[in-house]
């Protein structure tokens, strides 16, 4: 394939899962200015799925589904709220996993129509343009028969974003170096965790900063997976879990986000197990004992107005093709 079929009917739909961190433990920064990281990613049942078909120029579409098309926390549509977070143009990591996909196979004047459905909260902590860039780089894949190693993609991926590896995996997984490099782990629980969106996002660049500023980075020593919490995970013992739950850049984004605190103690009233900043926020997770645990605790978290707490299960899979539209005639 040299040139592209413009226009061409085709169309691959890949959905990808929200990822959450059980550990997120941060060490000093390299001097590449990125932060060391060792941390356990999750990925939950909350979805984005990217449609893309073969177009005469790059372009990115953004609908919002799910929690984020709801305007009941604001009183007005929720992509009015949001859609400036997401760049549309040629900044937007879609189009950038695109593009890298094509460099690789030294692909030139091919381009696509991408379509973002979106259901994972925006700058929420929760990985959602990595998610995105994941699954364009599957559904492209998909659409112009490229056949991709996977060692190859997750080398793409890891160029594209220190998450986006882990959204081409799933589960349950260690990540190190910056977050970019990820080994499945042993999980044999079925866990359930409450969301709760929030309305305004967090910077992860600025969480970070505020990290440094609090932390005396000349002391941090590197980070490790807790063995605590891998063992909790590998006896499926939730109660063990929640004991060992941690993030190290909580206190940092609360500090930017003291509201927060107040998602944190309505989710001990509701019940929590646990609550846990998810990644750099400002998306808060409440981890519950099973379904109807989680059922109960949101319906509490709703009472007390917080409108965007859903429940999902996990570990989910990572990315996987769920419509494929084949050529016409």
């Amino acid at each position: 394939m040299s040139e592209a079929t413009t226009h061409d009917a085709r169309r691959v739909t890949v959905r990808a899962p929200a990822k959450i961190n059980l550990h997120l433990g941060v060490g000093a920064p390299r001097p590449d200015g990125f932060h060391p990281l060792a941390t356990v990613y999750q990925a939950v049942g909350l979805y984005d799925d990217v449609t893309v078909s073969t177009w005469d120029e790059w372009s990115v579409q953004v609908r919002y589904e799910g929690l984020l098309a709801d305007p009941s926390a604001t009183g007005r549509p929720a992509d009015r709220g949001v859609e400036h977070t997401v760049p549309l143009g040629e900044d937007n990591i879609a189009v950038r996993a695109g593009r890298a996909l094509l460099a690789h196979h030294g692909i030139v004047d091919v381009a696509a129509a991408i379509t973002i459905h979106k259901s994972i909260p925006v700058a929420g902590g929760m990985a959602g343009g990595s998610a995105d860039a994941a699954a364009t780089l599957v559904a492209l894949d998909r659409l112009w028969d490229l056949d991709t190693p996977d060692d190859d993609l997750l080398a793409l991926a890891a160029t594209l974003g220190s998450d986006v590896p882990f959204s081409l995996l799933g589960g349950t997984a260690g990540g190190t170096g910056r977050g970019e490099l990820v080994e499945p782990l042993a999980d044999a629980g079925s866990w359930w965790w409450v969301v709760v969106g929030n309305d305004t996002g967090l910077s992860t660049p600025e969480v970070y900063r505020t990290f440094d500023e609090m932390s005396d980075v000349t002391s941090l020593s590197e980070p490790e997976l807790p063995p605590e919490l891998l063992d909790a995970l590998a006896r499926g013992d939730v109660h063990a879990l929640a004991e060992h739950l941690a993030n190290d850049l909580q206190d940092p984004a609360l500090a930017l986000r003291p509201d927060l605190q107040a998602t944190f103690d309505d989710g001990y009233d509701a019940g929590a197990l646990e609550c846990l900043l998810s990644g750099s926020g400002p998306s808060v997770l409440l981890l519950c004992a099973d379904a109807d645990h989680a059922r109960s605790v949101t319906a509490a978290m709703h009472e007390a107005g917080h409108g965007r707490a859903v429940a999902v299960p996990a570990p989910v899979s990572g990315v996987h093709v769920v419509s494929y539209d084949g050529p016409v005639g």
